[in-house]
């Protein structure tokens, strides 16, 4: 009896241990995730979710396959600013001023703000659109959020901006809701997903605006800077990378499920519907399950997205402009004079923005063409990227065999894209 008693006390000894070491683990993981997942949330702001949907309208299913093909290098980028920030302890705005002096510091800087301006005024035009969709006007929406913004960014904690942030971004997944009330057939997915009309030159465009919805500059600078801000170390480099996988895979699912959701339905009914703001979204999927439905359903998920996007955007262009100016731009101070400037620019950012949309009579949504401009100038973004990855790092932290050859194979494609787009763009 006594022998049994001994074993049956080790066996509860052992379980209690691996219990426990499993919690540690789990403890350790939450500690360091959020950057990855704060900024893939952000990549399916309302700007991508309106591309996304006239994507579905306009082509069905045949533009399931690239969101699928972009997962890969969407991971391969976001991952290597991982390493730059974790390892080098800067961001990338400090990286190209540094390696690269400061004028081309400043280039950099311009593509950033420009791209930083071109989403916030999608995020403020969405969350204006979803106001609207409830009889508020953007007189109140729009200065409301704004403040709000300011207030979370002054909060002197990036924990707790990153924890607001991701809170908002889980409002995206209210769309599974309208998915399942659609009903897809698998069928025609399947028959969707292998017709590709490549040599539709409007198929083409719109594939290049996905390119620019899914790959965006601001994504570089924020998560190169929050690795830094959050003091992350070497030893969790894996668990960061895996932060990052897991929202990859999250935000391309999102991007698929808005392209199924007006697949299956505008699409398919051959509904001459353009999806160019959100009440067009909405109204278009109203037909299908009910216009409170539809307005419940998208609008807290272009809601979420806009949100977190937009405090991904302006913390993005802010950190980047104040790391070229050599400011301080830290998150985890409260402001005082050393900093002042870092959150001056932080809220100057967000109220012309704001102030665009809410001056700008004509609302029509710029989604696609901003997108499209992101796609222009990622031949920049990568460009600096894939050589501060090869100088910056040390040998032991850099790509090597066929991951490296994949990385850069797969960003040479993209940025040929960003090249093509130039004719389309300007009509050359």
């Amino acid at each position: 009896m006594r022998a049994s008693a001994v074993t049956s006390e080790a066996m509860n000894t052992n379980i209690a241990v691996k219990a426990s070491s499993w919690v540690d683990k789990l403890k350790k993981w939450v500690m360091v995730v959020g950057p990855g997942l704060i900024v893939m949330l952000a990549d399916t702001d309302a700007g991508c979710l309106i591309t996304a949907a006239q994507s579905g309208a306009t082509y069905g299913y045949a533009m399931v396959l690239p969101q699928i093909a972009l997962i890969p290098i969407l991971f391969m980028v976001q991952e290597i600013t991982v390493r730059l920030g974790i390892i080098t302890k800067k961001g990338h705005g400090e990286l190209i001023r540094q390696y690269f002096g400061r004028y081309w510091a400043y280039i950099s800087a311009i593509t950033l703000m420009i791209s930083c301006i071109g989403a916030l005024l999608t995020e403020f035009i969405g969350i204006a659109g979803v106001g609207e969709l409830f009889g508020i006007s953007k007189f109140v929406t729009v200065p409301m959020s704004t403040a709000v913004l300011i207030l979370i960014g002054f909060a002197g904690s990036y924990r707790r901006v990153e924890k607001i942030g991701i809170l908002f971004g889980i409002f995206e997944l209210t769309f599974i809701i309208g998915i399942f009330m659609v009903h897809p057939n698998m069928g025609s997915f399947m028959q969707g997903i292998q017709s590709v009309p490549i040599h539709d030159s409007s198929y083409v465009y719109l594939i290049a605006a996905n390119v620019g919805s899914v790959i965006m500059p601001w994504m570089i600078f924020y998560q190169q800077s929050a690795v830094v801000d959050k003091h992350l170390k070497p030893s969790m480099i894996k668990k960061e990378q895996t932060d990052t996988f897991v929202g990859t895979f999250i935000t391309q699912g999102i991007m698929i499920g808005f392209v199924v959701l007006f697949a299956a339905t505008v699409f398919t009914t051959h509904m001459k519907a353009s999806e160019d703001t959100v009440s067009d979204l909405v109204y278009s999927m109203g037909n299908f399950i009910g216009i409170q439905n539809a307005k419940a359903i998208l609008g807290s998920s272009i809601l979420g997205g806009a949100l977190v996007a937009a405090i991904v955007v302006v913390l993005a262009g802010t950190w980047g402009m104040t790391e070229v100016l050599n400011w301080r731009h830290s998150l985890n101070e409260r402001v005082n004079k050393s900093n002042i400037g870092f959150y001056t620019m932080y809220a100057i950012t967000l109220m012309i923005s704001a102030g665009l949309v809410l001056f700008n009579k004509n609302l029509v949504s710029t989604a696609i063409t901003v997108e499209v401009v992101n796609a222009l100038m990622i031949p920049i973004v990568l460009g600096f990227l894939l050589v501060l990855e090869s100088k910056a790092l040390p040998k032991q932290f850099r790509m090597k065999g066929i991951y490296k050859f994949l990385t850069i194979a797969f960003s040479l494609i993209v940025m040929g894209f960003g090249v093509y787009m130039v004719g389309p763009v300007f009509g050359l």
